[in-house]
């Protein structure tokens, strides 16, 4: 019995002696077992034939090592896209990731079709000033094609000491030719959270979801609310380009903005994979409007945070389909300081829908698209003609409590010039002002009533 095998067996006994009297009472339900250890055992034979002979024959020598942690990598990336081994450097680069500083592209990625596939460049990273989109396909990286890498490898060799160059082959939809990028490596420092005053709109900008996030974001709008002061009238939520992250600060954010209710649940095959969580009393903005962006980058954590505030009615998405992350990853640790990312469950809405594959549709589809004013010809109007009527109600106006017309909000030129580059921005803020407009014309005119 070869080396694999001895290990398969002592791993199955261990496994019957305590499983055994689960199946004592019925013995046709302890029969199965038997035959399932026998078919077990025979599979761990083969694997420990083919070990051996690859150890023996392979055309270079390899260590056992590097044969064992490609068999268990190998295992886990054949189940879905997102599980994979993280030997002890991999894993330590995680959990540095997760608190917001790590070194690299600053990209985040799966593997499709054999290729590289980008879920979305992070703000201010090398990988975002080059100009790498949501979408794009490496095919090469430094030359080397992609095809036959594991998703594992292809990032490792993204990775390099900062300052050192790299450069990508890109297949992006819409050109006929390869694209290439030269970039430069570079330590990624993530805020994960920036915000600013687009005038009477409160701007939150999320562009992960590390450790702090939650907090970050209670810290920023607090910022904007105390710099805007009592003109404030709604807030939008910036999810575009947001590949996801930390499951406990997705529901940090959203319970944010929520008073009550369900704001993701978890399901998965074992009991313990079932999960519900739910919002804590409490909305920062008092009830004013949100309007959550959202585009093809936005995944997984990101899409929770959509989902809850869409379900509930509590804001209104807009901006392109989401990415359609709905799996969790649980990270488990392993011997050696390696670990495993396993998935475990699916997340569900809380209208129970899940978004794996499908993604969280807007309410209001809104493509990227670039704003040109166009100059309208000159009119007369009717003040303009000979003889016209003159307006008697001038005086009226001042005492009726109901406004007859918008009034123009504008922020500063920096303000308006990032509004005019941002046209899905734009738009949020447009729908913001137009909802606060409509409840105070809809107050005043109950007041007028009564």
């Amino acid at each position: 019995m070869n080396f694999i095998s001895k290990w398969g067996f002592l791993f199955i006994f261990a496994t019957l002696f305590v499983c055994a009297p689960l199946h004592a009472a019925d013995e046709k339900t302890a029969e199965k077992p038997k035959k399932d250890t026998a078919s077990t055992l025979k599979l761990l034979d083969l694997f420990g034939d083919v070990f051996e002979r690859v150890r023996a024959d392979y055309v270079e020598e390899v260590t056992d090592q590097q044969l064992i942690e490609a068999a268990i990598n190998g295992m886990l990336t054949n189940l879905d896209p997102h599980s994979s081994y993280m030997n002890a450097k991999q894993f330590q680069e995680m959990r540095v990731q997760t608190r917001g500083e790590f070194g690299g592209l600053g990209i985040e990625v799966t593997m499709e079709n054999g290729l590289v596939k980008v879920v979305s460049p992070i703000d201010d990273t090398p990988a975002f000033k080059a100009g790498i989109k949501p979408g794009d396909f490496f095919s090469h990286i430094d030359g080397a094609p992609v095809m036959g890498l594991t998703l594992p490898e292809a990032v490792e060799k993204m990775r390099g000491k900062p300052g050192t160059d790299i450069k990508l082959t890109v297949l992006r939809e819409g050109s006929n030719e390869p694209l290439q990028f030269k970039l430069t490596r570079d330590i990624i420092k993530i805020q994960s959270v920036r915000s600013k005053a687009q005038g009477d709109v409160i701007y939150l900008r999320v562009t992960s979801f590390s450790e702090q996030t939650g907090d970050a974001l209670l810290a920023e709008f607090a910022k904007q609310k105390k710099a805007i002061g009592s003109k404030l009238v709604g807030v939008v939520l910036d999810l575009r380009n947001n590949p996801g992250g930390l499951l406990d600060q997705a529901i940090a954010v959203s319970d944010a903005f929520l008073e009550r209710g369900e704001i993701v649940s978890t399901r998965g095959r074992i009991s313990d994979s079932t999960r519900r969580y739910n919002a804590t009393d409490g909305d920062i903005t008092k009830g004013l409007p949100i309007v959550v962006l959202i585009n093809g980058g936005s995944a997984s954590a990101s899409e929770i945070v959509a989902g809850a505030l869409q379900d509930h009615g509590r804001a209104i998405v807009m901006g392109t389909k989401s990415f359609g992350k709905g799996s969790v990853q649980t990270v488990i640790p392993l011997p050696s300081d390696s670990a495993m990312r396993l998935t475990t469950s699916r997340y569900y809405t809380p209208s129970g829908h899940s978004i794996q594959a499908k993604g969280i549709t807007p309410d209001i589809l809104v493509e990227p698209a670039k704003l040109e004013k166009i100059k309208d010809r000159e009119r007369d109007s009717e003040a303009d003609l000979k003889g016209h009527l003159k307006n008697n109600d001038e005086d009226k106006d001042k005492e009726t409590p109901i406004a007859k017309s918008a009034p123009e909000v504008k922020g500063s030129k920096a303000e308006d010039a990032a509004l005019d580059k941002d046209y899905q921005l734009a738009r949020a803020v447009d729908l913001i002002r137009a909802i606060h407009i409509f409840n105070q014309t809809g107050n005043k005119t109950q007041a007028a009533e009564k």
